[in-house]
């Protein structure tokens, strides 16, 4: 499987993927259009995107009243344990979810405490977003609470926001190898998947489903990269 990631997953629906919508906060967080222009940027040093949106968004609610069952993932940040329970009561046991706790553009840490409470069996999807930081001991702990879907991994915490590009193959490569030692994890490889010979790196060493986003601000490398993703997968 495909999933294209945000901001892209917001607006990009392809045959055969799932789009990540969101990241969506309980309460919208205002000045989505002002913060991209303010803060994207390409970086040539490090040779890729850099952003610090900050989870900009218009807020769950409208996530849920324009999701796709057939098509979406809502992708859910938590800013402090007390918001579970409200959104909970708001989210269909049903949906499927990513759990966005690692974030890198927003001055404070994302909340994982009772996040084990949005496991359901309900849920075809309850994949957790990782940062490309993350070590073996947390892994280990979002396990053993129960979650075996993991998605590799959110963007690299920078000086001026969040880095996404091949600086996150390394970082990439080394979670799916220790994901893969638990039994029953599925992982969502993406970061730095520019061309299909980086996401056949990853399918090489046990990722099986693989996530895009920052490709499609090359329209040239993305239509070649899905020409070649629908010939062979």
């Amino acid at each position: 499987m495909l999933f294209i990631s945000p901001p892209f997953g917001n607006y990009i629906h392809l045959p055969h993927t799932k789009s990540i919508k969101g990241s969506y906060t309980l309460e919208p967080r205002d000045g989505l259009i002002l913060q991209i222009l303010k803060t994207l940027r390409f970086s040539f040093d490090k040779n890729g995107w850099v952003n610090k949106i900050g989870l900009r968004n218009k807020g769950l609610r409208y996530g849920i009243d324009n999701y796709n069952h057939e098509t979406d993932i809502l992708s859910i940040a938590i800013m402090n344990e007390s918001e579970i329970k409200p959104i909970l009561k708001m989210l269909p046991d049903n949906t499927n979810i990513e759990l966005n706790v690692s974030c890198p553009n927003i001055n404070k840490r994302l909340n994982d405490k009772g996040i084990g409470n949005f496991l359901n069996p309900k849920r075809e999807w309850c994949i957790v977003k990782l940062s490309p930081l993350t070590n073996n001991d947390t892994i280990e702990k979002y396990y053993s609470i129960g979650f075996r879907q993991f998605h590799c991994c959110n963007t690299l915490p920078v000086a001026n926001g969040g880095l996404s590009g091949p600086t996150l193959i390394p970082y990439v490569s080394e979670m799916i190898k220790n994901i893969k030692k638990y039994p029953n994890t599925i992982v969502i490889a993406g970061g730095g998947i520019q061309n299909i010979q980086t996401l056949n790196i990853y399918k090489n060493i046990g990722a099986v489903n693989f996530s895009v986003s920052s490709l499609f601000f090359h329209p040239i490398k993305s239509v070649v990269f899905f020409n070649n993703y629908y010939k062979n997968f």
